[in-house]
Order: structure tokens, then C-alpha cells, then sequence
């Protein structure tokens, strides 16, 4: 297979409970969940990697209804891989396996704190996101420009910035406490090819959009995800989004809505096959040209051409994402979290 972490591969279908923070209280709060930028809990039509020669995986379920206080996980040994999963995190990872390690451990630890990720997500960590995710960075071409729209805990942004250095990753999210540990578990893990940005996808388009890749976790149907997330990109730049079994379902639902949004054929591609089971399904979507104007799902405004949108979408909207953590409402207005010269600076917009 080609090295997942430099050019583009081949396209295809019980112990003790979290200790306290050690990162700073987060502060500030945002109301409002946003649909533009939604990263929440749901996980079940997310796909749990299994190595070549592995047993059968954790028992699969939603655990965003747990408390972290409700459950006792062992995170001793979280940053090494599963011994089934040992050789497919060393191709996906190669010499920055020990950088997702760290990475796992935060999860495991701060992640469960905040509730970015259920408790009983921590054992399932490498196999269900970290080698999930990671194989994902096949597609990609070497120092593309990528937004990650929903980032919540990370997933998949930070570990494509950790498994291809060579990217150039922004991750957007409009929830404070989210922000809060993106910005943090960057500078703790040293990422220089992050940048951090709070605010929904269509309040971001000045700062982050022309990009050359755009990703998306399981936040929102096919549709929404691609009025968020296609005038981000630059025509001819993708939309990947990182689907479950209803993939080919959600293409013929909503094709002539992704036509309208100036996209092109949606495909269906597979990342890991030889590696994980089953691979991860990926719905690629080019942007075939600019749209002028347009009005999202439901009648609300979108962003316009090449312009920052300074319409607020109403109400909260599906709070959804594949990385296993508790959907939260955080409170506030919505501001601008950056990483630059390994510090993190907040701007209030």
C-alpha cells in the first residue's frame, strides 16, 4: 500500500476513573449548537476498524447518555495501540506513532473530563477513531490546505495533522469547550500545521475558505453537510465526508441538492481496504463551480460567494458527530480560537 502518510493512496470502495484536568478550566460558553458546524455524539453508522488478524472489537454502542462520572476505564496503557491493531497503526502513523499515542491518552483523559468523548469510548479509541480516521490520509495530496468542519474533539483533523505533518489543517468548531481543548491538545502535542477557528462553517468562509480538501465526521445528512462545507473549498477542491453504510442512500437522496450547491457527481470511496474491516466509506464530492447565493435546508441564508455570512441560523439544530463524546450546549457569543507561534489566541467576533 502507499505510505498513508505521503501522497495519495489508492481510491476504492476497568480501573480508574479519569484523573482530574490538567489543562486549564475552558472558559467561555456558547448557547447555541450549531447545524454548520455540529460535532456531538452519534457514532453508530461509523464503522469500527479491525486489523487483519484481530478479534472481534468492543461491543459497539452510544454511549453519549453516560456520564464520565458513571464509568471506570483503565487508560494505563491507551497510548499503545491494541496488539490486533499494532502493525496497521505503525503504516498509518508510521514514526509519529507515538505523537497518536499521546494524542489517545488526552482523549482518554480530558476528553472523557469534558464530555468530548463517552467513557465507554475509551477502550475502542485506536480501532473506532484513531486508525479510523487516520486511514482516511491516503486521499489526500502532499501540503494540501484542509478544513475540518465540526472538529469537536479532533476527529478527524487532529489525527490527519498528526499522521500527514505535511498538511495544512484548520479546524472548525463553534462550541467554546470544544475550542477549548482543540486549542489546547495542539499546542500540547506541538502541532504547527493547526490552526483553530471558533464559528460555524458559513461565518468562516473569509478566513479558512479556497481550501483544497474538506472534511466532515457523520455531523449532518449529505445535503446540509454540503451547503456547509462545499464554499469553503476552491472549484475543483473536495468534500470528503466520512460516511456509514447509508452513504450510497444519502447520494441518490440528495444529488440534484449537491448539483445546486455546485457539485459535482458525488462518489463513493473506500480507505483502508487490506488494512481495517470493514474500510471507511468516504462520499467524495467535487466543487464544480462557484454558486453566487444560496439558502440552505430549511430556508435559512447560507454564506454568499467569497464572503463571511452574518446571518445567525435559528434554533440549534442535529448535534451530531462520529467521535463517541456527549452532545453539549455551550453558551456565548461566537468567537475566533487560533493556534500561531505555540499559543493559542482568542478573538471575540
Amino acid at each position: 500500500m502507499t505510505d498513508p502518510r505521503f501522497g495519495a493512496g489508492d481510491l476504492g470502495p476497568g480501573g480508574t476513573a479519569p484523573g482530574p484536568s490538567s489543562f486549564p478550566a475552558p472558559t467561555g460558553r456558547s448557547d447555541e449548537p450549531s447545524p454548520a458546524s455540529g460535532s456531538g455524539s452519534s457514532t453508530d453508522s461509523l464503522p469500527v476498524a479491525r486489523g487483519r488478524s484481530a478479534g472481534s472489537a468492543a461491543e459497539a454502542g452510544d454511549s453519549s447518555a453516560e456520564s464520565p462520572a458513571s464509568a471506570t476505564v483503565d487508560v494505563s496503557d491507551i497510548a499503545q495501540p491494541p496488539a490486533e491493531l499494532a502493525a496497521v497503526a505503525t503504516e498509518v502513523f508510521g514514526d509519529r506513532l507515538a505523537l497518536a499515542g499521546r494524542f489517545a491518552r488526552l482523549l482518554a483523559t480530558e476528553g472523557v473530563v469534558r464530555g468530548l468523548i463517552g467513557p465507554r469510548e475509551t477502550p475502542r479509541l485506536w480501532d473506532r477513531h484513531l486508525v479510523n480516521c487516520g486511514v482516511v490520509a491516503s486521499l489526500f495530496p502532499i501540503g494540501a490546505s484542509v478544513v475540518d468542519v465540526g472538529s469537536g474533539a479532533g476527529l478527524p483533523g487532529i489525527v490527519l495533522a498528526v499522521a500527514r505533518p505535511d498538511l495544512g489543517i484548520t479546524l472548525v468548531e463553534p462550541m467554546a469547550r470544544r475550542t477549548a481543548f482543540l486549542t489546547e491538545a495542539v499546542d500540547e502535542l506541538g502541532l504547527d500545521n493547526v490552526t483553530v477557528l471558533r464559528g460555524r462553517a458559513e461565518e468562516v468562509i473569509g478566513e479558512a475558505g479556497g481550501a483544497d480538501i474538506v472534511t466532515a465526521r457523520a455531523v449532518a445528512p449529505l445535503d446540509r453537510l454540503a451547503g456547509w462545507c462545499l464554499p469553503l473549498a476552491r472549484v475543483g477542491g473536495r468534500l470528503l465526508a466520512l460516511k456509514g453504510a447509508s452513504a450510497a442512500e444519502e447520494i441518490g437522496e440528495h444529488r440534484l441538492a449537491i448539483e445546486r450547491l455546485g457539485g459535482g457527481e458525488p462518489a463513493i470511496r473506500l480507505c483502508g481496504s487490506g488494512l481495517i474491516d470493514p474500510p471507511v466509506t468516504i462520499v467524495e464530492i467535487v466543487k464544480d463551480r462557484e454558486v453566487e447565493s444560496r439558502r440552505g435546508p430549511g430556508g435559512r441564508s447560507g454564506a454568499s460567494r467569497g464572503g463571511r455570512s452574518g446571518a445567525r441560523q435559528p434554533g440549534g439544530g442535529s448535534d451530531q458527530r462520529g467521535d463517541g463524546g456527549r452532545p453539549g450546549r455551550d453558551g456565548g457569543r461566537a468567537g475566533r480560537e487560533r493556534r500561531g507561534g505555540g499559543r493559542g489566541n482568542t478573538r471575540r467576533g
